[in-house]
C-alpha cells in the first residue's frame, strides 16, 4: 500500500497531507482567508509570501500527525498545475528539495485531477463511467470520468466560475469572504423565488455562464437599495447558480448513461448543491460520490490520493526537475 506525502499550494491554501492507499492519515491546511478578506479576493504576491512562511511547518505537522517520517514514504507528490505561478513554485520547490534529500520519487499532480479524485477517500467501491461536476472559485466543469486517468470535458463555464459568482454576490450584498459560505448561511432563512435572477446560456446543454448573473445581482442591489432582503437575495442567487449546475448535470446523465455521478471542488461544500446532487442520483438509481467537506476545498489529501492512483497505475518515478505550469489544462 503506497505511502505518500502530498503538498498543495496552487492558490491561497498551504496544505500537506500523508495518504496511505485510500486512507488519509493527515491533512493539514493553513488558510489565508483572513489575510485576503481585506482585499475581497486573493492577491497573488501576498499568497506566495504566505506560502513561503507556512510550507515547512505545515509539512512537519502533517508528518507528525500521521506519525510517519520521510524515510518511510514511497513518494512525494505536489500540485504543479494549474494555479498561481508564485504559489505553485513554493510547493514544487519544497517537494523537489525533499525528494532529492531523501531519494524519493516526485510526482506532479494536476490540481483539477486532485479535485476529481477526492472521491477516492470514500469507502465506496467506485463505479465508472462517472459524471463529475467540478465547481470552485476558479473552475466550473462537467467531466466524464471513464476510468481513473481518463477524463473528457463535456462542458464548462464560458466566462466566470460558479464560485466567483458566489464571492462577487456576497460582496455586493455586504457579506464576507469567501462568499460561498456566507451566501449558503443567509439562504437558509431566505425565499429563493423573491428575486428573479437569470440562468445564463439557458439553451446550452453543457456549457455555463455566470457573468450575467453577477451583473444582475449588482443591478438588484442598486435598484433595491437599503430595503433589499439579504436572506432572500442570497437564496435567489444560490438557486440561480445551483439550478444552472444541476440542469447541466442532469443533461449529461440523460446523454451518457453513467454508472454514478460525483460532486467536487470548493462549491461542493454548499449544502443545497450537495442535497440536489444526491437527489438526482437517487432518482436515477445510482450512487453519488461527494467527498467530506474538508476534501472539497483546496487540500493536499486529494493530491495524495491522485498520486497513489498514479503509483498503482504503474508510475514509479518522476523528473525531479518538475516544472510549474500555471495555465495547463487537464483536458488538452
Amino acid at each position: 500500500m503506497s505511502l505518500v506525502l502530498a503538498i498543495e499550494s496552487s492558490c491561497d491554501e498551504t496544505s500537506a497531507a500523508v495518504v496511505s492507499g485510500r486512507q488519509v492519515l493527515s491533512n493539514i491546511v493553513a488558510t489565508q482567508i483572513e489575510m485576503h478578506q481585506k482585499w475581497g479576493g486573493v492577491v497573488p504576491e501576498a499568497a506566495a509570501r504566505a506560502h513561503v512562511e507556512a510550507i515547512l511547518p505545515v509539512i512537519q505537522e502533517a508528518l507528525s500527525t500521521a506519525q510517519v517520517n520521510l524515510d518511510q514514504l514511497d513518494a512525494i507528490a505536489v500540485t504543479n498545475r494549474p494555479g498561481l505561478v508564485g504559489a505553485l513554485s513554493v510547493g514544487v520547490t519544497a517537494a523537489q528539495a525533499l525528494a532529492f534529500a531523501h531519494n524519493k520519487p516526485l510526482i506532479g499532480v494536476d490540481h483539477l485531477e486532485g479535485h476529481l479524485l477526492a472521491i477516492l477517500s470514500l469507502p465506496d467501491e467506485l463505479r465508472f463511467p462517472c459524471i463529475s461536476l467540478l465547481v470552485s472559485g476558479g473552475h466550473s466543469e462537467l467531466v466524464l470520468i471513464r476510468e481513473i486517468g481518463s477524463y473528457e470535458l463535456l462542458g464548462q463555464t464560458r466566462d466566470d466560475a460558479a464560485g466567483e459568482a458566489y464571492d462577487k454576490g456576497a460582496r455586493l450584498l455586504g457579506l464576507g469572504y469567501p462568499g460561498g459560505k456566507q451566501i449558503s448561511e443567509q439562504a437558509v432563512a431566505g425565499n429563493p423565488r423573491r428575486y428573479d435572477l437569470p440562468r445564463g446560456l439557458a439553451k446550452e446543454r453543457y456549457d455555463m455562464s455566470f457573468s450575467g448573473l453577477k451583473t444582475a445581482v449588482l443591478r438588484l442591489v442598486e435598484a433595491e437599495g437599503p430595503k433589499i432582503s439579504v436572506p432572500d437575495a442570497a437564496a435567489s442567487l444560490q438557486a440561480a447558480i445551483n439550478d444552472a449546475l444541476i440542469k447541466r448535470l442532469r443533461n449529461a446523465v440523460e446523454d451518457h448513461d453513467p454508472a454514478s455521478i460525483a460532486l467536487c471542488g470548493g462549491v461542493a461544500a454548499n449544502p443545497d448543491l450537495r442535497a440536489r446532487v444526491q437527489k438526482l442520483a437517487e432518482q436515477n438509481g445510482f450512487p453519488a460520490y461527494i467527498p467530506h467537506f474538508a476534501l472539497c476545498t483546496d487540500n493536499a489529501a486529494m493530491i495524495g490520493l491522485a498520486a497513489v492512483a498514479r503509483l498503482h497505475g504503474g508510475t514509479t518515478s518522476a523528473d525531479r526537475n518538475l516544472q510549474v505550469h500555471p495555465n495547463s489544462s487537464l483536458f488538452s
